[in-house]
């Protein structure tokens, strides 16, 4: 039987790397099988810019892979030189190689007494130079799985819209609370408190089965949880977002290609690995989603989609795992932070930005994935205003991107228990353009006119993250006199008509 667990375990391969004086060692808890996509990085762009890569990787926080770019160029000067090396060996092999079909027809023409010895001196020479090549391509394949590993550990380039540091920027407001608006009159009554006056959250129960970070929602709890995810599901699939049911086991080396790793560079666990028997140490690793962003975008790894085919806009619900290690405190209590959780989540491929230019952008056309981020925002904004949450739009800083993102936006919502922690507000979307990170590692590919190949761009966000969304919910439309919730009218249809919870 498999069991969950949360260290890294299992095979691994460890790469030790000499980046000047310092000595990194990286270790992948996974060995990718054969039939896992090949990942195809523009690697020339990263030999032409290693400034630019250097920096991006100090401004995200991946400061151990700064000095990956140049050690990309040492390694590739290495290359060149055993390629000019192994060019010359193998001239002289051919040569050899064109006497020695000379020496055979004098043998046969009864000069063989004194072709013999020279014979033999060559075939001696040429199995020396086969040795010495044979040396030489294995060194040439070392370093060249180096490069790639150096390569494809690097976080994508950041936009031009992403702040740098760690300091995110208020880019817009939803249902904006006006400045004389106080959560006072209506008190600070966490989501916990009223989840369990309203007898709709179980923690207790969830610690005896599962511990800290899980869960039981009851009775309207788990009926509200339904009527979000339908309503989401609705607004997507009005605006052509088609709804798929993703697996929540996926290879650990799709979620790596996605971006997540079983470890951040913080060190910190994200996802869970499962734990496999001895009779099945020699199958592929197998993780659960994070996010159903991971078997969504693995869904058409390995293929090539036509041009005619974009945007690709899909919509998955599912249960989601983090590991999310960390400190704990009463900040992250109840629903905020969780091991488990349903989410709604948007994915979608489009065309690059500019089919002309890689990594930079230009103005929106109605195909792009500047103008599909615009409409997942749209979604975003449509769901979280109709619930009648007060939320402000961030542009996210370098600090905060995630290794796959060149841009992010998060909506946080105002939740009034939350007041002495980051002013009351808390993340409950985000949306991110990829780039082509993802179809890169993934090698999904597009055909576009002429039979070009080139990597589709891709884009994921939130639609609807149950708990949170709920959790603030509860703590908004919470009526202390009456002791209830009132229901958004928009979630009523999905319940029956009840206009509210109470206990």
């Amino acid at each position: 039987m498999k069991s969950l667990r949360r260290s890294l375990g299992g095979r691994k391969r460890c790469q030790i790397r000499t980046l000047g004086p310092n000595l990194q060692v990286t270790c992948r808890s996974y060995t990718r099988p054969a039939f896992a996509p090949k990942p195809t990085i523009d690697i020339k762009h990263i030999r032409q810019n290693p400034g630019l890569y250097e920096q991006n990787c100090i401004d995200r926080n991946y400061a151990g892979h700064s000095k990956s770019s140049w050690r990309i160029i040492e390694l590739h000067e290495q290359w060149l030189a055993l390629q000019q090396s192994s060019r010359s060996l193998r001239e002289r092999s051919n040569r050899i190689r064109a006497n020695l079909k000379m020496t055979a027809s004098r043998i046969k023409n009864a000069e063989g007494n004194q072709v013999v010895p020279v014979r033999e001196g060559m075939i001696s020479e040429a199995k020396a130079l086969k040795g010495e090549l044979a040396a030489i391509e294995t060194r040439e394949s070392q370093l060249q799985e180096e490069i790639d590993s150096l390569a494809e550990d690097l976080p994508n380039l950041s936009s031009t819209y992403t702040p740098v540091g760690a300091d995110a920027e208020v880019i817009g407001y939803i249902n904006k609370r006006g400045e004389s608006e106080s959560c006072d009159s209506r008190g600070r009554k966490s989501h916990v408190d009223i989840g369990q006056e309203l007898g709709i959250l179980d923690f207790l129960g969830s610690a005896q089965t599962s511990g800290w970070g899980w869960y039981f929602l009851m009775g309207d709890g788990a009926m509200l949880e339904q009527a979000l995810v339908q309503y989401a599901l609705l607004v997507a699939r009005r605006k052509g977002w088609k709804a798929v049911t993703p697996p929540s086991l996926v290879y650990s080396h799709i979620a790596s290609a996605c971006g997540f790793q079983p470890r951040d560079q913080n060190g910190e666990q994200q996802i869970y690995a499962i734990e496999q028997t001895d009779k099945d140490k020699a199958k592929p690793q197998l993780a659960l989603a994070g996010t159903a962003e991971i078997p969504l975008a693995g869904m058409k790894a390995n293929q090539t989609l036509d041009e005619s085919e974009l945007p690709l806009k899909t919509v998955g619900v599912s249960r989601c795992y983090r590991a999310e290690a960390g400190a704990r405190g009463a900040d992250t209590k109840g629903l905020y932070r969780v091991h488990e959780f349903t989410k709604v989540e948007m994915f979608a491929w489009t065309l690059p930005d500019n089919m002309e230019e890689d990594h930079f952008f230009t103005t929106p056309r109605a195909l792009s994935a500047e103008a599909m981020f615009e409409e997942m925002l749209s979604i975003q904004k449509e769901i979280l205003e109709a619930l009648g949450l007060h939320c402000r739009i961030l542009e996210m800083p370098t600090t905060d991107l995630g290794a796959s993102a060149t841009r992010k936006l998060d909506i946080e919502a105002f939740f009034p228990s939350r007041q002495e922690k980051d002013e009351g507000w808390g993340e409950v979307t985000s949306a991110s353009m990829c780039t082509d990170y993802q179809s890169r590692r993934l090698q999904t590919r597009m055909r576009v006119k002429g039979g070009k190949l080139a990597f589709p761009y891709t884009l994921n966000g939130t639609a609807l993250a149950v708990p949170r969304v709920l959790a603030a919910i509860l703590e908004n439309q919470w009526n202390e006199q009456e002791g209830s919730v009132t229901i958004p009218d928009v979630l009523r249809p999905f319940m029956g008509g009840q206009e509210k919870i109470r206990a």
